[in-house]
């Protein structure tokens, strides 16, 4: 028992000093940030949002991005009112109908053509984009007027880019605990995950939502899986096996509404699971061939948190209860412990230096919330890690269809 503790504490240290690593790297891609400029001669954008019974949201989200400070006649807005049964139709039928420029069109879907996910929509809405960049903005979010202007420059200015992504926020980060959560765990993400690997790898990850991405390489490497409940990720693999790199700029900006109950969270955070252990078992033969050299990092970081990080902490938890209750012992328990303590210090500091970034989020109050990511948040995530896990292998070998859970929005 105490070797297999050992190699566990070995396990979650070395992950734990990755994303430390991460996210000082990100830190210091922050100081360095830089915008390019405005280009003489601005592409057409088509802006696509996929939305399943949205009706709570939509409105909000569409009068955001008729805000964008692009140019009127350089943008359009396609909304793909995805197989709704709630009122989203005759809502955004009011909306074209007091735009008479007619920025916004609507591809309304029915069970036959929609209703199979995100990137189905995606799919028919690209079908009847015009421009020769791609925007994707999911039903919830409300951008920053000049997120999109930011996004384009960045991706004119730069050949290799494929895309670039955002930075996204939480507009109802004060509606409970787990809100409070979620806003810190975005945060800490975009600077570990995304600026730390972009300074030190060069990578970054689309997040589904608040990026721009080229049309002819979409169409290139065929458009979104339909089979990827994770289809951010997918794609991300795919433009970096085409040569093209993703750039991450934090100075466009969405905001967006996260999930303020348990089980809304529990349900789309499973999603996430499966469809990230489909993109990993999807793209595992490339860790050997001279292809994947470009996605490797990220294939081995994936391993690393879904399945290496995950038994760890399974065996550490299991290992400490096992022991509290006298029913094993552990000789090293004292040294496991002081190991531990000295992992949550690590974490909380870490964490915190990623929010100092952010206006208003340097508090006390925000210190506390991290501890309590830790002791608490940390084993949520452990919970749904090896539900989505023990799914998805059941969904395989019962050979059931994935369903496409649509995550519950509050007004």
């Amino acid at each position: 028992m105490d070797t297999l503790l050992i190699i566990s504490v070995i396990s979650i240290w070395l992950v734990l000093l990755i994303n430390i690593i991460l996210v000082f790297a990100g830190y210091i891609g922050y100081l360095r940030g830089h915008q390019a400029s405005l280009p003489s001669k601005l592409p057409f954008v088509s802006i696509l949002v996929p939305a399943h019974n949205e009706g709570i949201v939509i409105v909000k989200t569409v009068e955001a991005l008729l805000r964008f400070d692009y140019p009127t006649d350089k943008y359009e807005i396609i909304v793909i009112n995805d197989n709704s049964s709630d009122n989203s139709a005759e809502l955004l039928q009011k909306i074209q109908q007091g735009n008479p420029n007619r920025l916004l069109k609507v591809i309304n879907t029915d069970k036959v053509n929609g209703g199979k996910g995100k990137s189905n929509a995606l799919n028919i809405g690209l079908k009847a984009a015009k421009g020769s960049v791609i925007a994707v903005y999911d039903a919830d979010n409300t951008p920053e007027k000049s997120a999109l202007k930011i996004l384009v420059s960045e991706l004119v200015a730069d050949s290799q880019a494929g895309a670039v992504i955002g930075k996204f926020r939480t507009r109802n980060k004060n509606a409970s605990w787990l809100t409070r959560f979620i806003n810190v765990e975005t945060l800490s993400f975009q600077w570990l995950s995304q600026s730390g690997r972009k300074v030190l790898f060069n990578l970054c990850t689309i997040p589904g939502t608040n990026y721009v991405i080229r049309r002819d390489l979409i169409e290139k490497i065929g458009g979104w899986d339909v089979k990827a409940l994770a289809e951010d990720t997918e794609v991300s693999f795919r433009v970096y096996r085409m040569n093209y790199h993703i750039n991450f700029q934090p100075k466009a900006v969405t905001w967006e509404q996260e999930p303020q109950t348990f089980d809304v969270w529990f349900h789309q955070r499973t999603r996430w699971v499966k469809g990230n252990i489909y993109v990993i078992l999807k793209n595992l033969k490339f860790l050997f061939i001279k292809e994947g050299r470009p996605i490797r990092f990220d294939l081995l970081y994936f391993l690393a948190i879904y399945f290496l990080l995950m038994v760890s902490l399974l065996i550490s938890d299991t290992t400490f209860i096992l022991s509290v209750s006298g029913l094993v012992h552990i000789d090293i328990s004292g040294f496991s412990n002081l190991l531990w303590l000295f992992a949550m210090i690590l974490f909380v500091v870490s964490t915190f230096i990623t929010i100092t970034t952010e206006k208003g989020e340097m508090t006390f109050s925000n210190l506390m919330v991290i501890v309590l990511m830790y002791v608490v948040y940390s084993q949520m995530w452990l919970l749904v890690a090896c539900y989505g896990l023990i799914v998805y292998i059941w969904e395989k070998v019962s050979h059931k269809k994935t369903g496409w859970y649509k995550t519950t929005r509050y007004k």
